[in-house]
């Protein structure tokens, strides 16, 4: 684990440096580590793909002093409890009107839209954050069959429930929004919903397998 400031009221912890299932593993649980010490000191836990990022209360603490307290307490990382990750099924209207995207992926990857479908909806993915707007999944990893690149400029309108994918990864927009991924179908799942809790749908961990519809 590698500790370093992030800006004037934040510390990043770095726990590796490739995306693996060993490196995200680590990722969730001192999420889970830091979520459960309920330090008044802690504002925000940002976990990521190889990083948490903690911002504290300046007004409480200290990077030096936080960083010292939570080393300290690392010995009771052992006993903490995480949870299981919840499965999800997400149902997917694959191509036409739904995924715009469809046709220059079917020529980049050198795949039939039939043969799309099949290789995104037959594997297990794990959502490694949530972030860039609420609810978002960021899931991998995507089969290698399937890697194309972002948009080269961003679309300004991305419908709600929007599939994408760019290079490992597949998401799930959870709101209508600006965005540069590859959009081949769409789902009628709601991602995220400010009116009762758990907020988002997803969280860390979390495994999604897609079915087309």
């Amino acid at each position: 684990m590698n500790w370093a400031r992030y800006g004037e009221e934040g510390i990043r912890i770095v726990f590796g440096n490739a995306v693996s299932a060993d490196v995200h593993e680590k990722v969730r649980r001192y999420y889970f580590f830091l979520k459960s010490l309920r330090l008044q000191e802690i504002i925000d836990i940002i976990p990521s793909f190889t990083t948490c990022i903690i911002y504290f209360n300046d007004q409480l603490t200290d990077f030096d002093t936080l960083t010292a307290h939570l080393q300290e307490r690392e010995r009771e990382l052992p006993e903490t409890d995480v949870p299981a990750p919840a499965a999800h099924t997400i149902p997917v209207m694959y191509g036409g009107q739904y995924g715009p995207d469809m046709e220059f992926v079917c020529s980049y990857a050198g795949l039939a839209p039939d043969e799309i479908i099949e290789i995104h909806a037959g594997t297990v993915y794990t959502v490694f954050a949530v972030g860039f707007m609420p609810g978002f999944p960021y899931m991998g990893a995507l089969d290698k069959r399937l890697f194309v690149p972002r948009l080269e400029t961003p679309r300004l309108k991305v419908n709600e429930g929007s599939v994408g994918i760019a290079q490992f990864q597949t998401g799930i927009y959870s709101f209508e929004s600006p965005g540069g991924w590859r959009i081949i179908g769409k789902t009628d799942r709601r991602l995220f919903d400010h009116r009762q809790e758990p907020y988002s749908l997803m969280k860390i961990g979390d495994q999604v397998r897609f079915v087309p519809v």
